[in-house]
């Protein structure tokens, strides 16, 4: 697979969980609203295989990131770093704990999403504003490089944002799902 190409496939994938962060957060709200179907099927059937897709997403954004890396040769700014070091553990924690069907790494894992998703909407500004640099990276590899954007606004920060959070909003499902059997 070529670098464009794996550009196109990551930013669909980023699309599809996009998507899906949306659809999951607008039937939870419905449900706080007095319109419990939605969720309460969604619970149902996306549920038991929560803890699997969160452990998929950390996956792929692992391979993803170590692709443009290792293979397309895309240099990792300090932000980039600071991500990979949230989201690489979730690929193994993630596992363990869907091997033991065991929601409550929620607990441990929403923190590690929170963090560095904030790190990664702060790389997410730096790419629009370079401005809002405070220091924080190198002249070597600046954050405000953007190696491609996909669709008018994916970049590879965005595609961390979306996948810590995707994670995040799954972890919610298996929990609820686990709370209300």
């Amino acid at each position: 697979m070529g670098t464009r190409a794996a550009a196109v496939f990551f930013s669909m994938l980023t699309i599809a969980s996009i998507v899906a962060v949306v659809a999951i957060t607008g039937a939870w709200l419905a449900a706080r609203t007095g319109r419990a179907a939605p969720w309460t099927q969604l619970r149902a059937h996306l549920g038991p295989s929560a803890l699997w897709l969160a452990w998929l997403v950390a996956l792929v954004a692992t391979g993803g990131s170590l692709y443009f890396s290792e293979v397309a040769g895309f240099l990792p700014c300090v932000l980039c770093w600071y991500q990979r070091i949230g989201m690489y553990p979730l690929a193994v924690v993630l596992l363990v704990a869907a091997l033991r069907r065991d929601p409550g790494v929620a607990v441990y894992v929403w923190p590690v999403c929170a963090l560095t998703g904030a790190i990664s909407a702060y790389h997410v500004a730096l790419e629009r504003v370079p401005a809002l640099d405070v220091g924080a990276c190198s002249a070597d590899v600046p954050c405000t490089l953007v190696w491609f954007t996909e669709l008018g606004f994916v970049t590879l920060p965005v595609m961390a944002l979306v996948a810590f959070t995707f994670i995040a909003v799954l972890l919610g499902v298996a929990r609820s799902h686990a709370a209300h059997g």
